[in-house]
């Protein structure tokens, strides 16, 4: 069970990733075009969050499970960069990127028919929160590598 999660969790990624990119290129689109922010467009921002709150769903689940998450957690491991990784910085900010991508759909999703701030909205939260991701992927166990 272990392994399929931690498979999911991996090739999940790529969906966030797509996701994050549709919902950001929708948005650049619609504030350069200076279009009215409609339905439509807040459901392509609700394919990021979708995908995005899917894979934290999995994510915080392998974390309990892992040997590498929460049961890895000492004073000695906050030492070694790789440990560090998994058990703490990698959680972290995806959580923290979760949450921005959240509160970017959050406020978007008020804001339909009223302008271009839906756009805004999604275009700088999801930013932020696919600059964490990236930031923060572990590229060494990363699929294909």
């Amino acid at each position: 069970m272990y392994t399929g999660l931690q498979h999911l969790h991996s090739y999940l990624a790529y969906l966030v990733l797509l996701g994050l990119l549709i919902s950001i290129g929708a948005a650049l689109v619609g504030l350069s075009g200076n279009r009215l922010f409609t339905d439509k467009d807040r459901k392509l921002g609700l394919f990021g969050l979708i995908a995005t709150h899917l894979q934290i769903v999995f994510g915080l689940i392998l974390y309990f499970v892992s040997p590498l998450g929460v049961s890895n957690f000492s004073g000695p491991n906050m030492k070694d960069s790789v440990s560090r990784l998994y058990m703490l910085e990698h959680p972290l900010m995806m959580v923290i990127a979760a949450i921005l991508v959240t509160v970017g759909y959050s406020r978007a999703k008020r804001m339909v028919g009223n302008g271009t701030g839906g756009f805004k909205s999604i275009a700088i939260f999801y930013i932020i929160a696919l600059v964490l991701i990236l930031v923060r992927i572990p590229w060494v166990s990363w699929p294909g590598n």
